[in-house]
């Protein structure tokens, strides 16, 4: 395992989670949401806010939806996904870095700004993800993908605290308060996620297409390809049900994600317990994700998912009789144990069922599906709380995207999954 981890290709790879992740963690989660209502959107109503912010999300979402898997197929026909990952991150690092010109009261432009940004990062993920078939052998991927993501939890988890850090203690560092702490946290995001890039970039192989083609002609594959492929979905019926199952219990995955923050706030937590919480669950998930890489090379991905989807069950359970902030930092530590693992080893159990030569496009959907997610978990939240007036009974419905993806991940033949894949290949 060890020669896995020192092979300057796998490092290489794994260090673009280590150098995104900022952007996840320092952005995504933390400081856009509450900076967004503090500060470009003061004055207005919590409710209008909300909605801008809401739609914000929802408009990066359905441009990745639209894009990913077009992208994908066009990438794998021009041999090209390193070349639109590097387009995507500068396009995320440079809409990062503009976040700190963003003047206050100028909501509209932050909302752009922040949507461009997250369209390049999760259009870059799409065609990283779809790298791990060039840096790993099949029996190496669960552990590869488990590498990258504990780098990632580590390098967002380091920069996150540092930037937590500045906004607590502003004038440690010379700054005249939080808000420009927070302005300059965008800067350091955008210059860690850059300077990490350019390793990926130099190192990590991508075989060049058999036909060298223009971009027009890449284009045209690419759209060629991709009806070919949805063609051939209906052979692939294991993928299709790996990615319904996928996007059932990864849809409660994320719900638990977004909204611990505001279900902390709800029982009355301080942000600053909570934003301690998320840090500490960043540097519980590093070890975890590499245990689970480890443990699958023992019971199979699909197990330890399972495992993983099992945990996260318990956990919703737990947080409905959640009293302290202490129980709250409990969760926290539970979650980040298995985090990791499930995201991880659906990366790599997905890359054992997809043809290789056509990785970018199928991590296309795979993308896409994951904007997707999140979206049914919260409705049902939403819902759940309006008809019992209980907002901790109302997380008893994440059981229920959680239950569903297991039962139809269990029944993913990943042996009969990576057969046809190989003979599509061959194909």
């Amino acid at each position: 395992m060890r020669a896995i981890f020192a092979d300057r290709k796998v490092l290489s790879w794994a260090l673009y989670d280590w150098a995104n992740s900022a952007f996840s963690t320092t952005v995504l989660a933390a400081f856009f949401p509450a900076f967004y209502k503090d500060y470009w959107s003061a004055g207005v109503a919590a409710s209008t806010s909300t909605f801008q912010l809401g739609l914000g999300h929802a408009l990066a979402s359905a441009l990745i939806v639209v894009l990913a898997p077009v992208l994908g197929a066009i990438a794998d026909s021009g041999g090209a996904k390193k070349r639109f990952l590097a387009f995507f991150a500068v396009l995320g690092v440079a809409m990062t870095a503009c976040l700190y010109a963003v003047a206050q009261g100028d909501w509209l432009l932050a909302i752009g700004v922040f949507v461009l940004a997250n369209v390049g990062f999760s259009a870059a993920n799409a065609f990283y993800d779809s790298l791990i078939v060039n840096v790993a052998e099949p029996e190496q991927l669960d552990v590869v993908s488990a590498y990258g993501y504990a780098l990632g939890y580590v390098g967002g988890g380091l920069l996150f605290a540092f930037n937590l850090t500045t906004v607590i203690w502003p004038s440690w560092f010379g700054f005249a308060d939080a808000s420009e702490a927070v302005r300059l946290s965008f800067l350091s995001v955008a210059l860690w996620w850059l300077v990490f890039t350019i390793p990926l970039l130099l190192n990590v192989p991508e075989p060049r297409s058999a036909a060298r083609v223009g971009a027009v002609g890449a284009i045209q594959a690419g759209f060629q390809q991709l009806a070919e492929t949805l063609h051939e979905l209906r052979k692939l019926r294991v993928v299709l049900t790996f990615l319904v199952a996928y996007w059932l219990y990864i849809d409660g995955v994320h719900t638990i994600v977004r909204m611990a923050v505001d279900y902390g706030m709800a029982l009355g937590f301080e942000m600053q317990h909570l934003l301690t919480a998320l840090l500490l669950t960043q540097f519980v998930a590093f070890p975890a994700a590499l245990a689970f890489g480890f443990l699958a090379g023992y019971i199979g991905a699909k197990a330890g998912i399972l495992i993983g989807i099992a945990v996260y069950s318990v956990a919703t359970i737990g947080a409905v009789f959640m009293d302290g902030v202490g129980d709250f930092y409990t969760l926290a530590v539970v979650i980040g144990l298995v985090q990791g693992g499930v995201q991880s080893l659906s990366r790599s159990m997905y890359a054992r069922l997809i043809p290789a030569d056509k990785s970018a496009e199928f991590f296309g959907f795979y993308n896409m599906l994951g904007k997707f997610a999140a979206i049914l978990g919260p409705l049902m939240v939403g819902f759940a709380s309006l008809a019992t007036g209980s907002p901790r009974l109302s997380l008893l419905t994440i059981i229920i995207l959680f239950a569903a993806g297991g039962v139809l991940l269990y029944y993913v033949d990943e042996r009969r999954g990576a057969r046809i894949a190989h003979q599509l290949e061959e194909s």
